[in-house]
């Protein structure tokens, strides 16, 4: 009953740690200055990729900007990391494309909604501690991947040529191929030097925050001398009032598919995201569960505005990060800052330059390659250094979730192909305490044990069975079973098949040390019931040889090989 009290007790507990509470307060109040300031460094560069994502999903950019900031501010206050910042992002983009062409934009709200359903229901039932499983070499490869990826989306602004909707490969590869035929020196400039001024100020570290500096003075210099740059251009002034109009039920069965895409995306994308933040700095930790609850949440009500689905953004998270943020007030600040910049700062926020916001997110994704660590890690091991590369290339050239997907594959079949590796067959000498040297001798001819050491499982069991049916010219086959770690159903049935070889072949077989939690396969397989009826199952491997030494003497195995070594030994005299 205490057991049952302490499992009915932890549940609310569990569930009280995916909401709210005093812990998320004490950053906000210790560092509160640099929280707004690193929200207002963010609110900068989430300005162009919101609306930039917005009009390549085909909502429009205004749907982009309302998930900046209803979904950033849901999430900053029932997220799970002090540091996530989340908004629309370019693989949410992508896969949102052919939704709205087949569904129109009813439809996308209506796969956002889902979405937040399904997500919800992940961090209820504590799906979001799976992250953990996902490899180092797996998350280093990401970072590495979307940091060449946003480097390559920001390619074309950086050149004169605006936000490019395309695959980021060809639309990075179109931009470089029109700026070679016809260049475009300002914004190339611009661009450049907003960069070097980031990547200079993070070397020196200043108080005042130098990405701000420099889109200022890019902005000023480039509206002062009149240069042809494009700039971010209108913005809304008005946030829409909230209705479910959007929902239809009718529509939802055939929506069912892409907001499990979503739902699968967005979890993938703020778990990581949230990884890659704690592995950023040194002391912060996030939820899993309560993040995926506050994804889950800014997802139901983001498209009551009339906003796209949203995630964590790992490009202005580490923004987030690298500007000093602390705690959550950075990222509600950040869609407070982008709300006000709607209503009231729309004419002065139009002249930014989009150059200039691209210099940011290029200096950001330089930042963002943890260069050391990945020669620690493509130095570890071929295996780890597979891995990583694996899951980089993939990232750039297909998308997150294969991305993932690819790279955890790859590192599975690894991991297994090394435990594997680690099970061991290895036959040992019989113990002579108690036996008569030519009675050993005789042991040791006809008695072999053989100690199965690591896990039994599906990878490692068709070399086991190679392995022991290698044994010969013996009448008994002794298995000590004490240093098994686990048996799969395949392990159990690779082993049924080896004592029924070996019985057909006249060799008796002996189990020793068998645990029970290994026992419950065996036994449903039918192996241990004809051993316990022949007295061939024992806790210790000196009661099997024993037993062993037993059945060779009832069997007359002992007395006739002992006249056989008489006679050997009287034919040998002169």
């Amino acid at each position: 009953m205490a057991a049952v009290r302490e499992n009915y007790s932890a549940k609310p507990r569990r569930f009280r740690q995916l909401l709210p509470g005093r812990a998320d307060l004490a950053p906000v109040r210790r560092h509160w200055h640099t929280d707004l300031l690193a929200g207002a460094t963010v609110a900068i560069v989430a300005l162009p990729l919101a609306l930039g994502f917005g009009m390549a999903s085909g909502l429009g950019a205004t749907a982009g900007l309302i998930s900046a900031i209803v979904a950033g501010a849901v999430a900053a206050v029932l997220g799970g990391s002090n540091l996530q910042v989340t908004g629309p992002t370019g693989p949410m983009a992508v896969v949102l494309v052919p939704v709205v062409a087949a569904h129109s934009a009813s439809g996308v709200l209506v796969v956002g909604f889902l979405a937040g359903l399904g997500l919800i229901a992940l961090a209820v039932t504590g799906a979001g501690q799976f992250v953990r499983y996902v490899p180092v070499p797996v998350v280093e490869g990401f970072t590495a991947g979307v940091a060449v990826v946003i480097l390559l989306q920001q390619l074309p602004p950086a050149l004169g040529f605006g936000v490019s909707a395309a695959q980021v490969l060809s639309g990075a590869w179109g931009a470089a191929a029109a700026f070679a035929a016809d260049p475009d020196w300002v914004a190339l400039s611009v661009s450049t030097g907003v960069c070097c001024a980031i990547l200079l100020g993070a070397r020196l570290k200043p108080v005042i925050p130098l990405s701000l500096v420099a889109v200022a003075v890019a902005t000023l210099v480039t509206w002062y001398f009149g240069a042809d740059i494009d700039v971010i251009g209108a913005l809304p002034s008005v946030l829409p009032a909230p209705g479910l109009d959007f929902l239809d039920p009718a529509e939802v069965p055939s929506l069912a598919a892409a907001a499990l895409a979503v739902c699968t995306l967005c979890a993938l994308e703020s778990l990581l995201s949230a990884t890659v933040a704690d592995n950023m700095t040194v002391h912060q930790h996030h939820n899993p569960d309560r993040e995926l609850l506050g994804q889950g949440v800014a997802n139901l009500v983001t498209p009551a505005f009339g906003g796209m689905p949203a995630s964590g953004a790992l490009a202005r998270t580490a923004v987030n990060v690298r500007a000093g943020a602390a705690g959550r007030l950075a990222s509600l600040s950040h869609s407070a800052i982008l709300a006000l910049m709607m209503l009231t700062l729309a004419p002065v926020v139009s002249h930014v330059p989009l150059a200039a916001l691209a210099g940011v997110l290029i200096a950001t994704s330089i930042r963002m390659i943890e260069v050391s660590s990945m020669v620690a890690l493509a130095r570890s091991t071929r295996a780890d250094a597979a891995v990583m590369t694996l899951t980089l290339a993939a990232t750039v050239a297909l998308n997150l979730v294969w991305a993932v997907v690819v790279g955890i594959a790859l590192a599975g079949v690894l991991a297994l192909r090394r435990i594997s590796r680690a099970t061991s067959v290895e036959r040992e000498d019989i113990d002579p305490h108690d036996h008569h040297d030519e009675e050993t001798a005789l042991l040791h001819e006809h008695i072999v044990a053989y100690r199965l050491e690591g896990p039994l499982f599906f990878a490692a069991a068709h070399r086991f069975l190679l392995q022991l049916l290698e044994v010969a010219d013996v009448r008994v086959v002794v298995l000590r079973m004490s240093r098994v770690s686990t048996i799969d159903a395949s392990g159990a049935m690779v082993l049924a098949d080896a004592i029924k070889r070996l019985e057909h072949r006249g060799i008796a077989v002996y189990l020793s040390g068998l645990e029970p939690v290994h026992a419950k396969p065996l036994a449903a397989l039918g192996v241990l019931e004809p051993l316990w009826r022949r007295g061939r199952l024992f806790e210790h491997t000196s009661e099997a040889i024993a037993a062993a030494r037993r059945k060779l003497k009832t069997d007359g195995v002992l007395e006739q090989l002992e006249a056989e070594a008489a006679d050997e030994s009287g034919s040998e005299r002169p």
